[in-house]
């Protein structure tokens, strides 16, 4: 995917040094409509006078922005409140620090992708599930139907089975399918990416829909307990090296 330069002078113009910067949401999930904004997502890094004192500054900066007509949302965390999510079974910042997607990086970001590793547990299973969950009430119960509610289900569900046989994150729903190779995927993506944001679903194929939710989410629970994944995550300590290491690169402010 080409990435839009203004996507660049969004992140250039932030108010402290990053880590790194990607993109998320539909774009990286491969099911953008024609007027998806972009949600780009990093990690920040606070100088240490702002956390020494006892104001703990920004823990997490958002922006959203119209430039030229693309709508940008920015959220990005510092590296101590990210590093902490890491260390829960949370989907979304392992899918934001692997999003192949980089509008910025560092040699930090490499290292943390390889420490990252260590934090993968079985137990993100339950965060996929969950979201899948959240995600099927909003399309059973809304009217109209529409699409992308029903894509995220299937999305989070094939990124959480990948992941608990692989240990790999995949959040790409098309590459996704191409393991997978569910053949109602590629409809419902065309219809998504050749739509609007709020695209209508033809409320026919609900019960065919709702009885594969049912169906590979009993088979993300299976292949969770059958995992090789670990039951806690082994990476606070590297962590914890590398928030002490980064931190301290930081110059002081005035």
């Amino acid at each position: 995917m080409e990435l839009n330069p203004k996507l660049t002078d969004v992140i250039t113009q932030h108010k402290y040094p990053l880590l790194f910067a990607t993109v998320s949401g539909a774009h990286l999930y491969g099911f953008p409509s024609p007027d998806s904004d972009f949600d780009l997502r990093g990690v920040h890094v606070l100088p240490v006078n702002d956390i020494a004192g006892l104001d703990p500054g920004e823990e997490t900066v958002e922006s959203t922005s119209n430039r030229e007509g693309l709508e940008i949302d920015l959220v990005t965390h510092d590296i101590k409140k990210f590093f902490l999510l890491l260390l829960k079974k949370n989907g979304y910042v392992l899918e934001q620090l692997f999003s192949p997607l980089v509008l910025f990086t560092t040699p930090e970001h490499e290292e943390l992708m390889h420490i990252a590793r260590a934090c993968i547990t079985r137990h993100h299973s339950h965060h996929y599930l969950g979201f899948a969950e959240t995600q099927w009430k909003l399309f059973y119960k809304e009217e109209p139907r529409r699409v992308k509610p029903l894509l995220y289900v299937y999305r989070v569900l094939l990124t959480g089975i990948h992941l608990m046989r692989t240990g790999e994150i995949e959040a790409n729903l098309v590459h996704l399918n191409d393991i997978f190779r569910l053949p109602y995927i590629s409809e419902l993506v065309a219809l998504k990416t050749t739509r609007s944001e709020k695209g209508a679903l033809d409320n026919s194929n609900v019960d065919f829909h709702e009885a594969e939710f049912v169906r590979l989410r009993t088979l993300l629970e299976e292949t969770s307990k059958s995992s090789s994944l670990p039951d806690s995550p082994s990476c606070k300590e590297a962590l914890n090296d590398l928030l002490i290491r980064v931190r301290l690169q930081q110059p002081n402010k005035n």
